[in-house]
């Protein structure tokens, strides 16, 4: 199932699995369809090892993938500010695994299955 088109090309594929990426290390949960969350596993579970990496290159890499956001509200962080402060050091001692995909059931306008999709 590796490398699922998802029936788009390749650039709006790659802009969804940029955006579903940074919403799910802003948020730590997202809902989508279980389709988009096991592609957007292994996306995460790279930037995750970035972050535990920690170095200027990681960070960097990490970086030019996420969406760059505005941080919103004072004293919320953007998404690679979050990555490597909140979340890496949070999987220090586990070694992959870290995101959790819960099912939901079927969408109701088209039959999709829905799943949740969060950082365990």
């Amino acid at each position: 199932m590796a490398n699922a088109k998802l029936g788009r090309t390749t650039d709006q594929r790659m802009a969804l699995l940029r955006n579903l990426a940074t919403d799910l290390i802003v948020h730590e949960r997202i809902e989508t369809t279980e389709q988009k969350a096991k592609e957007l596993r292994s996306v995460v579970e790279k930037m995750i090892t970035l972050g535990k990496r920690g170095d200027l290159h990681a960070r960097r890499q990490a970086e030019s993938f996420l969406r760059k956001v505005d941080a919103g509200e004072e004293g919320e962080q953007n998404a690679l500010q979050k990555l490597f402060t909140d979340v890496a050091p949070r999987y220090e001692d586990r070694q992959g695994g870290y995101t959790r995909i819960l099912k939901l059931g079927e969408r109701r306008g088209d039959g999709a299955k829905m799943v949740i999709i969060e950082l365990v």
